[in-house]
């Protein structure tokens, strides 16, 4: 699978942005920008406001999220910010906090 992997036990701060899928399995500190989309793993953890395809947050996201198709909360997920997006999902035992908009 083509992409970018930030892996288990590894913190990055920073502002990123890519053109490919982003697996996020451990820190991220500051902006992430794909085309593509995000995955936040189970173990994963941003701190960042993030901006892609479509996300899904399977771990801890604490920011802002913008996705232009969709973003799903995963059970055992947790956003803590604001979505804007086309669809919203959030799984039983999902934890969300924030503000909706879906008018993308």
């Amino acid at each position: 699978m083509a992409g970018n992997v930030v892996g288990a036990g590894l913190i990055v701060e920073g502002e990123f942005t890519t053109d490919e899928d982003v697996i996020v399995e451990g820190t991220v500190r500051g902006t992430l920008t794909t085309a593509e989309s995000l995955s936040i793993a189970g173990d994963g953890v941003v701190e960042a406001d993030l901006r892609a395809l479509s996300v899904v947050v399977a771990g801890q996201v604490t920011g802002n999220v913008s996705a232009s198709s969709r973003v799903d909360i995963q059970a055992g997920g947790r956003l803590i910010g604001d979505v804007k997006a086309g669809r919203l999902t959030i799984a039983d035992g999902a934890s969300f906090r924030g503000n909706v908009d879906m008018d993308v």
